[in-house]
C-alpha cells in the first residue's frame, strides 16, 4: 500500500506555481498550479477569487476601496508520453470595484495559458519508503484577454481582463514524499513583453512550498496540505520608462485540501498575507480562495 501511495503522487503531480501578477489580469494557474494532487489526467473548472484594497486616489489621505477579481477557468493536463505532460487554462474574467466615483466592472475571456512539463528525475527507493521527483517546465500565455489602456491610470494596474501581451512561463518543481507525508517546492519566473499600446507589466518570480499528508477512508482519498506562496514583481513599463509604485512582493500562508472519489476530484485552497508591499503600499491584498472539480480522463 505504501509504494502504491508513493507512485501516485510520482505519477499525478504536485501543485505548480503559476503567475498571477498581484491582480487579476492575467491570472491562469493564480497562484494555485497547473496540476492536480488527484489526477493525473484530467479536464476541469476552478473559480478563483482575490480580494484586494487599493487607495483611490493618489494622496495620503484619499480612500481606500475593495476590488473582487474573479475568475473562472476550463483547465487540463494530460500525459503525452512517460515523460511529457501538457497543461492548458482557459480562463474567463469578472472583476469590479467600488470607487467613490462609481463602481466598475470588467468582464470576458482572459488569457490562454499553455504549459509543457518534463520529468527530468522520477525515482523511488528500493524499498519503496521514499521517492521523489523533479520537473522542468516551459510555457507561454498568449494576448486573448482584452487589454484597455485607459485603466492605466488607475492605482491597481492590474485591473485588466487581460495584458494584451505575449509572456513566457519558466518552471521547476520538486517532490519528495517518505510514506504518506510529502514536501513540494516549485519556482516559477514570467518574462512578460511589451503590448500594442506600449505597455509592459513588470517580470515576476513566484515560489512555492508546502507539506502534505495523504490518507485514505474507505473510498475517498483525502490530502490536506499547509505552506507558503510568494510573489516578486518587477517594475511595469510604458513607453520603455518605468513606472513609479508598480512593482511588489507577497507573501501568503497556504491551507487546502484536495478530496477523491472515483474519477472525481474536488479541491479547495485559501491564502492569506503573511507579509506585502504592492505598488508602494497603495495595494493590499485581503485574501484568495480557489474552488476545483476535476474529471480524470
Amino acid at each position: 500500500m505504501k509504494k502504491i501511495y508513493i507512485m501516485f503522487f510520482l505519477l499525478f503531480g504536485m501543485n505548480v506555481f503559476a503567475d498571477c501578477d498581484a491582480c487579476g489580469c492575467s491570472t491562469s494557474g493564480g497562484s494555485l498550479g497547473y496540476s492536480s494532487l488527484l489526477n493525473k489526467n484530467f479536464i476541469g473548472v476552478r473559480y478563483f477569487y482575490q480580494q484586494y484594497t487599493s487607495k483611490d486616489g493618489l494622496y495620503n489621505n484619499s480612500p481606500w476601496v475593495k476590488e473582487n477579481f474573479n475568475t473562472a477557468q476550463l483547465w487540463s493536463k494530460f500525459a503525452v508520453s512517460s515523460k511529457f505532460q501538457v497543461s492548458a487554462i482557459i480562463p474567463f474574467q469578472f472583476h469590479n470595484n467600488e470607487k467613490t466615483s462609481g463602481a466598475q466592472s470588467i468582464s470576458g475571456l482572459g488569457d490562454v495559458s499553455v504549459v509543457g512539463f518534463y520529468s527530468l528525475l522520477n525515482k523511488v527507493s528500493e524499498d519503496a519508503v521514499w521517492a521523489q521527483n523533479l520537473e522542468l517546465g516551459a510555457g507561454v500565455k498568449a494576448p486573448t484577454g482584452k487589454y484597455n489602456s485607459m485603466m492605466n491610470g488607475t492605482v491597481n494596474p492590474s485591473f485588466q481582463v487581460g495584458t494584451g501581451s505575449w509572456d513566457f512561463i519558466l518552471l521547476a518543481e520538486y517532490s519528495l514524499i517518505r510514506e504518506s507525508l510529502g514536501w513540494n517546492s516549485s519556482i516559477s519566473y514570467n518574462i512578460k513583453t511589451e503590448n500594442k499600446d506600449q505597455y509592459q507589466f513588470g517580470n515576476q518570480f513566484n515560489y512555492n512550498s508546502v507539506i502534505f499528508y495523504n490518507t485514505k477512508i474507505d473510498e475517498v482519498v483525502l490530502v490536506p496540505q499547509v505552506g507558503v506562496a510568494g510573489e516578486v514583481f518587477q517594475t511595469n513599463k510604458q513607453f520603455g520608462e518605468n513606472l513609479k509604485d508598480t512593482k511588489g512582493d507577497v507573501l501568503f500562508g497556504k491551507l487546502g485540501v484536495e478530496i477523491g472519489f472515483k474519477k472525481f476530484g474536488l479541491g479547495i485552497n485559501g491564502m492569506l498575507p503573511i507579509s506585502q508591499n504592492l505598488t508602494g503600499g497603495k495595494v493590499k491584498s485581503d485574501y484568495r480562495l480557489s474552488v476545483h472539480l476535476n474529471y480524470q480522463l
